[in-house]
């Protein structure tokens, strides 16, 4: 099966089992500033395993989106990437260990309706119990009838301590014991093993683990648990880039199907340079070995770009932005290092958006604002690329033992080389860099780089005059708007409001069309004919960050922030955001909306000039 028949089969496999199939959300959780992505399948669906009412029911499923970068260093190898994928199917104190173990043992091995693996090559672990929480003999008991049941052979179920079988997304929420089910992709224990030799053969990779099934049944708080959940969770996972290595008799994901083009594309770019050659030739300066893991990094690395500039990222200097930018950065020194030609990512990422392109729709969409970000962005660090090798060259002759954090903070300042490229470099000929001395160094800059940004969180309001404070409501109905018109990437990145006009500068990539302004006025506008209230409330900061109100992350608030939200209640408010005010008391007050200018104030950043007639 190739990667789209894998997607299908899954999907439908838990949609007959009446599981409803949500789609991915974005790559930037929508209402945890605690982390800059979704590192998870089960990070969206927090607040629904912790008790919430989901409205689509008790049993899920999908396909999520994620982006972990802590294994950056270990991007290349056969199983590391920075953008993958998560299957993953969930019950909301419906069905629990029974049916959760007898449906992935199901949708394994059932060649029918699953993926028709071999039982034989299958291993499972189990939790040990400790002071939280007993040993899972529940668990292994079911997996004993199911290994008897189809004539599998010799010692299967291992149980492991909680940092191999205890599943958490961190110091805080949905916890509980997992059982993992492993796949032997040697081929040489199809007949059974010791525990010793499970141990082993985990550790030479021979067995690797496939799925993931963890019941959640208690909360951690601070890292202690604090309790059991209101009801029995389960929540299963696995890679879905792993599962087509594994389905498909490979050694690496980067050698499935959902590589393939990406590859050709590089092996072309590489090949306009070396037209005596159809394959990718490795530089005389790199071995084999060195070449491909650069070609792996460097498609993994556009591939990951592009999926974040589709969901609404651009690069920058911070949060989000700095990752993005740090992996194109990054990928253009790989590029070099191939001997790729200059401008070879804009092709790298055309190919990447043909093989999601079915997949995601937003994606295909901004096919062209994809490539151009991503092209942009390559020039830009070209621009300075040469003379910031030329500097760290001086450096390096300056010291030959280390970088200090000043030499790193101009590198990164002028020159536009993220602090971990020095890192990296440096390390490369047995160099360290003073991370902590150029932390001081940016947070220097930081502290002058913020006099004078304290209006940040004021609305951008000059006065509040009447017809200011309508301009302050009307930002907020507009912000909604863009975000139903043009996705939820949208966020706020300033505004300003005169007597004559308000300004919204938001996050967003392509230039709208005509029909897309019109939506949002139309949108704006029957709002206002509706005379919805507009409502303020004071809230814990805890309890205001689960109502879903735009806010911005990053910013320090205190124990309780003030919501104004705009609809008779706060559940079914048209918008709710954390804000200051003031506001009017209704929208009928506001009269009618009407964009004047939509115009780019940097990449990835959009300006509306719009009044109230």
């Amino acid at each position: 099966m190739n990667s789209k028949e894998i997607r299908q089969k899954y999907l439908s496999f838990f949609e007959k089992r009446g599981h409803a199939v949500l789609p991915s959300t974005s790559l930037v959780p929508e209402n945890d500033p605690s982390v800059l992505f979704n590192t998870a399948g089960m990070q969206p669906l927090v607040p629904y395993l912790l008790g919430e009412k989901h409205p689509l029911g008790t049993r899920l499923c999908s396909i999520q989106k994620c982006v972990r970068t802590i294994d950056l260093d270990d991007v290349g190898d056969n199983t590391h990437a920075t953008f993958f994928e998560m299957m993953g199917n969930w019950s909301l104190g419906d069905y629990f260990k029974k049916e959760s173990i007898n449906w992935s043992f199901e949708l394994l091995t059932s060649k029918e309706e699953g993926f028709g693996i071999d039982p034989s090559r299958l291993y499972v672990t189990c939790f040990e119990g400790d002071k939280n929480a007993p040993k899972d003999e529940e668990s292994a008991g079911i997996w004993r009838e199911i290994f008897d049941k189809h004539g599998v052979k010799g010692n299967r179920i291992f149980f492991l301590p909680a940092e191999n079988n205890w599943w958490s997304a961190g110091d805080n929420g949905p916890c509980g014991a997992d059982t993992e089910i492993f796949y032997d992709i040697s081929g040489l224990h199809t007949d059974g093993l010791s525990h010793e030799e499970y141990l082993e053969a985990d550790e030479k990779q021979e067995v690797v683990e496939i799925w993931n099934n963890v019941f959640m049944e208690f909360e951690k708080k601070d890292g202690e648990i604090i309790g059991k959940l209101a009801n029995k969770n389960v929540d299963t996972g696995a890679g879905f880039e792993r599962f087509c290595l594994v389905l498909n008799g490979k050694s690496n994901f980067y050698d499935t199907d959902i590589f393939e083009e990406i590859f050709a594309k590089i092996d072309a770019q590489h090949a306009e340079l070396n037209p005596s050659t159809a394959q990718l030739q490795s530089p005389s300066t790199l071995s084999e070995k060195e070449a491909l893991r650069a070609k792996r990094i460097v498609a993994d690395h556009v591939r990951t770009s592009v999926m974040l500039i589709s969901d609404g990222v651009t690069p920058s200097n911070t949060d989000q932005g700095y990752i993005l930018r740090r992996l194109l950065r990054r990928a253009v020194r790989f590029a070099d290092n191939l001997g790729l030609k200059k401008g070879s990512l804009f092709w790298i990422a055309d190919a990447v958006v043909n093989t999601y392109a079915d997949i995601y729709e937003n994606v295909a969409r901004q096919r062209e604002t994809i490539k151009i970000t991503i092209d942009n962005e390559e020039q830009k660090f070209r621009n300075t690329l040469s003379h910031g090798l030329k500097e760290f060259d001086r450096i390096v002759k300056k010291d030959s033992k280390s970088i200090s954090g000043k030499d790193a903070f101009v590198l990164f300042s002028t020159y536009g080389f993220p602090v971990e490229m020095t890192i990296e470099m440096a390390g490369e000929i047995g160099l360290q860099v003073d991370k902590d001395a150029f932390e001081e160094e940016m947070k220097k800059h930081q502290d002058l780089s913020r006099s004078g940004a304290g209006q940040k969180f004021k609305g951008g309001m000059g006065d509040t005059s009447d017809i200011s404070i309508k301009y302050h409501t009307a930002t907020h109905l507009l912000h909604q708007a863009l975000r139903e018109v043009l996705g939820t990437h949208v966020s706020q990145k300033g505004s300003n409001i005169t007597a004559e006009r308000l300004r919204f500068d938001f996050a967003h990539t392509a230039k709208m069309t005509d029909d897309e302004k019109e939506r949002v006025e139309e949108i704006v506008n029957k709002r206002i004919e509706e005379a919805l209230p507009v409502n303020v409330v004071e809230l814990p900061i805890e309890e205001a960050e689960k109502t879903g109100a735009l806010h911005f992350f990053g910013e320090k608030y205190g124990d309780k922030v003030t919501l104004y939200y705009i609809g008779n209640t706060i559940e079914e408010a048209f918008s709710k955001e954390f804000c200051g005010g003031p506001h009017v008391k209704n929208t009928s007050e506001l009269g009618h909306f009407k964009i004047q200018k939509e115009e780019a104030v940097s990449a990835g950043v959009r300006r509306i000039k719009a009044v109230l007639e």
